[in-house]
């Protein structure tokens, strides 16, 4: 997917400069913004596929920038930061961000990570749509709703859906599920997996606080009970 549409988000102009000419050097299509105000404004007019959002910026920090991009877009959101701290990655997490690298960072890593980002393995025939409670999953259409109410879910949140509907019943390790949605770089990052199963359970459980299809394996992972 080079020609995918990105859009970085950096109040440091040299940083700016060398990832707009790095991406574009790859066949990415890329825009740039100082804050993140020039962000919410260039999402409004053009869909991009990945923000790069920097999350130390003057003005609109960038955790709030993320928060109203993911209320408003699709778009999956790569955050950067200087801070590597285990609040900072959560609080990333829990702003919408689907991932999270670490300045100063390589580019190589950083072109892995968006490639991971990008990923979308293609949908051979028809997938089946699963419902739940009144909320319909459409895996092919990658669409989730509640009666008329579409349900906005990051790419991340879908991923990791999708993976554990694909076993039903089965109880999928942590390390597993990490490597299937983030790559297989990772595999201890346990926190990720407890933020977007709380998302999506808010998002698709009659009750997130006494989760039905979502359900934790104690000590292993998470597995999808679908209604008998």
């Amino acid at each position: 997917m080079n020609h995918a549409r990105i859009l970085v988000v950096d109040d440091e102009p040299q940083i700016r400069r060398v990832l707009r000419a790095t991406l574009t050097a790859q066949g990415y299509q890329v825009s740039d913004a100082r804050t993140g105000e020039e962000a919410l404004l260039a999402i409004r007019e053009r869909r991009f596929d990945i923000v790069l959002l920097d999350m130390n910026m003057p003005g609109m920090g960038g955790l709030e920038a993320c928060r109203q991009i993911r209320a408003g877009s699709d778009s999956a959101i790569l955050m950067l930061t200087v801070r590597n701290t285990e609040d900072d990655k959560v609080s990333a997490l829990d702003a919408g961000a689907d991932d999270y690298i670490t300045k100063p960072f390589g580019m190589p890593e950083l072109l892995a990570r968006l490639r991971a980002v990008l990923r979308r393995l293609p949908v051979s025939g028809e997938a089946p749509v699963i419902r739940l409670d009144g909320v319909e999953i459409d895996l092919q259409a990658r669409r989730v709703r509640r009666g008329a109410v579409e349900l906005r879910l990051t790419p991340k949140e879908f991923d990791l859906l999708n993976y554990m509907i694909a076993s039903p019943r089965v109880a999928i390790p942590h390390t597993r599920l990490l490597q299937a949605v983030w790559g297989p770089d990772y595999g201890g990052e346990v926190e990720y997996l407890r933020v977007f199963v709380n998302q999506l359970r808010k998002k698709i459980e009659p009750d997130a606080a006494r989760p039905r299809y979502l359900v934790t394996e104690p000590w292993v992972g998470y597995r999808f009970d679908p209604p008998s």
